[in-house]
């Protein structure tokens, strides 16, 4: 069907109104059902690129005759800004994607999301992954639908061209040199060992979870290793260098698609995209999966993740049509509906992984599906009032580190020093 969506105009209205506007006047009018419908609204990002919106929305019109669901579009980086604008002008749009748990948390915090224990009680707490970083005082404002994590991404091509075995259990050291030696240069055209996108997760969310580590605690000297490995792996010239990378706005999707990189760390919600790259002829990577470089070489794989949950807003015009649409895309059927199209479901059980490596284009050797399964995936960032404040001053300071304008003990002893003045009041 050809669906209609909604440009978020809500920032642009509440800028003019001022935030003190009348509840209602934040967002597009409420748009009218065609056929008796109930027309159910949700905010989405990059409606035409996300491809999982459109699977679970047709999906769920399919089962619901009576509903037709409409998308209220937002570009993915003005998002969270767009969102808390939104709601603080009172608008209606009936279901919220939460794209991280930290926005999540702010939400809830501030009493703007409804309540929807039911919602998870009915699709069963034991069967959604990462269900606990939504779990705010024993109750429930959002529920999963969607879970991804960190792996590791490789180019058998070029592995095999470097005569070099398929990257299974490496530690960081391992995965350092391996890096250095599958960079090369020939004819002009540079292919690096590994690329790392400019996220400071790359660095700092693997050392928190793999150390067992608050990111909230204002002590960041657990990092060091990790940074020392990144700059260690831009200076030999193994990855692209962080500055370029940043000025140029590079893709990593064009990093690994175009064989410019031989591995590149990056989430499960790649696959999706590669699936899709692959099957339009877009690129002819041969590409595998592997667990993510571990600090120890104990054979457990620790990496971390972050689900996408849905959410009733407070002020929702169908909140029970829309608790009844969050049921159905966090449970069974909105599960089959992501999966077969590549997208990592919160609802986990044997039968939704195995059709996923039955998918059209995956691999389905033994260590891609081994990377499927680490031993423990740790929140990206904990959920707390605290999280928002200390992601934008770990990301300042993860740049300068990153572009060498503060050594690595500078720059973490300062991350340290203004979480704990800026953050937590110490």
């Amino acid at each position: 069907m050809k669906r209609r969506t909604f440009a978020a105009v809500a920032l642009a209205v509440t800028t003019g109104l001022g935030l003190s506007a009348c509840a209602g006047a934040a967002g597009p009018a409420e748009p009218q059902g065609q056929d008796g419908k109930t027309v159910l609204t949700v905010s989405v990002w990059n409606y035409q690129g996300t491809p999982e919106f459109k699977a679970l929305f047709d999906a769920y019109e399919a089962a619901n005759p009576n509903v037709d669901i409409q998308p209220v579009d937002i570009l993915a980086d003005d998002y969270p800004q767009k969102v808390t604008t939104m709601l603080a002008g009172g608008d209606k749009t009936d279901v919220l994607t939460m794209k991280n748990v930290i926005d999540y948390s702010r939400y809830a915090n501030n009493g703007q999301l409804q309540e929807i224990g039911d919602v998870v009680d009915s699709v069963g707490k034991d069967k959604l992954a990462t269900l606990d970083a939504f779990d705010i005082n024993g109750k429930y404002f959002a529920a999963p639908y969607r879970q991804d994590f960190w792996l590791l991404y490789y180019n058998k091509d070029l592995f095999k061209a470097a005569g070099i075995e398929d990257p299974e259990n490496l530690t960081w050291d391992e995965y350092s040199a391996l890096a250095k030696k599958l960079t090369s240069e020939a004819n002009g055209k540079k292919v690096y060992g590994t690329y790392h996108h400019i996220w400071r997760s790359v660095v700092q969310a693997i050392s928190a979870a793999q150390n067992g580590k608050d990111q909230n605690s204002g002590d960041y000297s657990y990092f060091q290793d990790q940074y020392n490995t990144a700059l260690d792996l831009q200076k030999s010239g193994a990855t692209l260098d962080y500055a370029t990378a940043k000025s140029q706005k590079t893709s990593y999707r064009t990093m690994f698609e175009s064989g410019q990189a031989a591995m590149m760390p990056m989430g499960t919600w790649y696959i999706a995209g590669i699936l899709q790259a692959k099957k339009d002829g877009k690129t002819n990577v041969n590409w595998g999966l592997a667990p993510m470089p571990q600090k120890n070489d104990d054979g457990k794989v620790t990496t971390f993740g972050s689900p996408t949950a849905f959410a009733v807003n407070k002020n929702a015009s169908h909140s029970d049509e829309a608790k009844k649409f969050i049921t159905w895309a966090a449970g069974e059927e909105g599960a089959k509906a992501i999966s077969a199209i590549g997208v990592v479901p919160a609802l986990q059980d044997d039968a939704v992984k195995d059709s996923y490596f039955k998918l059209d284009g995956m691999p389905t050797d033994d260590l891609s599906k081994k990377a499927f399964t680490p031993d423990q995936t740790a929140l990206e960032m904990p959920v707390s009032d605290k999280s928002a404040a200390t992601d934008k001053v770990l990301n300042q300071e993860h740049d300068l580190i990153m572009v060498g304008e503060k050594s690595v003990p500078d720059g973490i002893a300062e991350m340290g020093k203004r979480v704990k003045s800026e953050v937590l009041g110490q």
